[in-house]
């Protein structure tokens, strides 16, 4: 392989990982845990959806992943007043978060929408079509959207 391939190889393998590994993101200062607590628990009581939001929580319970239609990884948190509320994570439109472990913390950007389970965040990912804020989950010092 002469040195204008290699150097082609090395461009496509850089550009390809660049989509395909999580990013990495330094951990910016949250909302105190008990606001956004707060606030869900509220939108929660008053059957509220569209909400974007950002906090953290401990993951209580991992599920299956859903395979219909578009794929999520899907996992419950509960917030410090016992509210517990799914995250679906489109893991067609992100990478999967690895290796959750129940217990741990999880920071999230997404939207919350009611049900009477306790609630769905989900849009944790990037919008493809640039209509919609974009959301991440953040688990171990990594950020995936």
């Amino acid at each position: 392989m002469n040195k204008f391939n290699r150097l082609i190889l090395l461009i496509v393998i850089a550009v390809s990982a660049a989509f395909i590994l999580p990013r990495q993101a330094p951990v910016a200062p949250d909302a105190s845990p008990q606001t956004t607590d707060t606030r869900l628990l509220q939108a929660f009581n008053e059957l509220e959806s569209d909400l974007q939001i950002e906090g953290s929580a401990r993951i209580k319970k991992i599920l299956p992943d859903d395979n219909k239609g578009s794929r999520h990884q899907r996992f419950l948190i509960q917030l410090s007043h016992g509210q517990t509320i799914l995250i679906a994570h489109n893991i067609d439109l992100a990478p999967r978060v690895p290796d959750l472990k129940t217990g741990e913390t999880i920071r999230f950007y997404g939207e919350y929408e009611w049900n009477n389970q306790g609630g769905v965040i989900h849009w944790t990912h990037k919008d493809p079509g640039e209509k919609h804020p974009h959301g991440w989950l953040e688990y171990r010092g990594l950020r995936y959207w």
